[in-house]
């Protein structure tokens, strides 16, 4: 976990690194999108890592620590799963869940 967690947040660093620290969401400053670079990588790890959420149907996207999810879900009980998991996640102050259930 601090494996994918460390190269995540590497890579991170290196993409804002070779944008030459263009950071147009909003007018963010760099240290809050890699901040939210590093939450949205940390809820989709976690995902990955629970045996009721599909990682590969959510998707994930923060913005000044508020986790917005949205995708398709098998069941209410992987929606609610997902949204517990992200809000459980260091830095997120709110969590927007638009997973359908289909």
């Amino acid at each position: 976990m601090l494996k994918t967690i460390a190269l995540a947040s590497a890579l991170a660093l290196g993409a804002v690194t070779i944008t030459g620290c263009a950071v147009a969401r909003d007018q963010q400053t760099v240290g809050s999108y890699i901040d939210d670079t590093t939450i949205t990588t940390q809820v989709k790890a976690r995902f990955a890592e629970d045996p009721i959420v599909s990682a590969m149907s959510i998707k994930v996207e923060t913005l000044k620590g508020v986790v917005q999810l949205s995708g398709f879900a098998k069941n209410s009980a992987e929606r609610d799963q997902a949204a517990t998991i992200a809000a459980n996640v260091k830095g997120v102050t709110r969590v927007t869940n638009d997973i359908i259930v289909k």
